[in-house]
This record gives C-alpha cells, structure tokens and sequence, in this order.
C-alpha cells in the first residue's frame, strides 16, 4: 500500500487544490445562489459524476489517448466556454422575480445535473493534470494498482466533501442575495462567467 507520508501529502495537496475556485466550484456557488443549497448539492452530483468518469479513465491508462482526441477535446471545452458565457449573461440580465415563488420542475432538476456533469467533462485539462499528479505520491516499490485507486477514491471524497462545504455556504449566502434580487443575479451569473473563463484559461495550462 502506499507510503503513510506520501498518501497525507496527497491529501494535503488536494485539499489546497480544491480551496481554489475553478469551473466546478463556479457553477456549484451559482446554482446556489440562484435555486438555494439543495440545488448547489445537485450540481456536485454532477460534478463529482463527471469526475468518476475522469477518475476511471486515469485509473485504467486511457490518457494516452488525449494525443489522438486532443482537437475534440478542445471543440468540447470550447462549447463548455460558450456554453456558460451564455447561462452566465442570461442570469446577469435575468428579470426580477421572487425566489419563493420560483420552483424548479423535475426536467430542470435533471438539466441542473446534466449542465453540471458536461462543465466539468469539457476540461479536458483534468485529465492531463490527474495523469501528471497522481503519480508523484505513488511509491515505486509497492502495487501500483492498488495505490492508484486509493488516491482515486480519496481524490473523489475530498472533492465532494470541499465542494459540498462551497454548495452550503454560498447557500446561506442567499437569504441576503435575495432582499437583493439584482446582486443575486450579478452575483450567480459573474460565478457562471468565471466558470467560462476558468475553462477558457485551462488551454494555457
């Protein structure tokens, strides 16, 4: 199994990591913001689902295939960027209304998840970077295997676990944003156009 001080490491370094606001995290405040923390939980189910998939890519090798599909890669990011510059607009210029007359039917519930598992699948980023990162806390003498999916999994717990903590307190943010319904909607749609910049940003990385 893996070193106890590299896998502590590793968690350290998510940890900090995750800290950061990127387009993830973007959309996870803004959904709060907009629909109230039961809908920002939502998006890091979305979130976190696209991650399992990036995960288990990573786990069985499959990144040597970014060479191949790096310019599809690159359309999808870019249709994520387009994407949330738009979501983002419509909820900076979006009417007034009242929050607690707004409920959301169950097709937009799945369109919040389905919105949230595409921004996070469109960086193809994620995977270059799990494919550089995870093996520098993989100690050499040991299964490699096995190591891997322990950072896998511990990766995936931290992720949700932190953006969860971001999906709550932007959601006991929203009371104020509320008796200020035009701040709310600056506020939700900024977030949704940082997510589109953090994306546009990730083709420099």
């Amino acid at each position: 199994m893996i070193a106890m001080n590299l896998y502590l490491s590793f968690a350290l370094a998510v940890t900090l990591l995750m800290l950061v606001p990127g387009p993830n995290v973007s959309l996870i405040v803004a959904n709060s913001v907009t629909y109230g923390p039961k809908y920002g939980l939502l998006t890091v189910a979305g979130t976190s689902s696209a991650m399992v998939i990036q995960l288990a890519l990573t786990a069985l090798g499959l990144t040597a295939t970014l060479g191949v599909l790096g310019v599809w890669f690159a359309w999808l990011r870019w249709l994520g960027v387009i994407y949330l510059i738009y979501l983002g607009i419509r909820h900076w210029r979006a009417p007034l209304t009242d929050p607690k007359l707004t409920q959301l039917k169950t097709k937009d519930r799945r369109a919040i998840f389905l919105r949230a598992l595409l921004v996070s699948l469109t960086n193809p980023k994620t995977l270059l970077f799990y494919a550089v990162f995870f093996p520098q806390f993989v100690d050499v003498n040991q299964p490699f295997g096995a190591q891997i999916a322990l950072l896998c999994v511990t990766f995936l717990s931290l992720a949700i676990m932190i953006d969860s903590i971001w999906a709550l307190g932007a959601g006991r943010m929203r009371p104020l944003l509320t008796a200020h319904g035009r701040l709310r909607n600056r506020v939700s749609g900024g977030f949704l156009i940082g997510a589109a910049a953090a994306l546009a940003l990730s083709r420099n990385g």
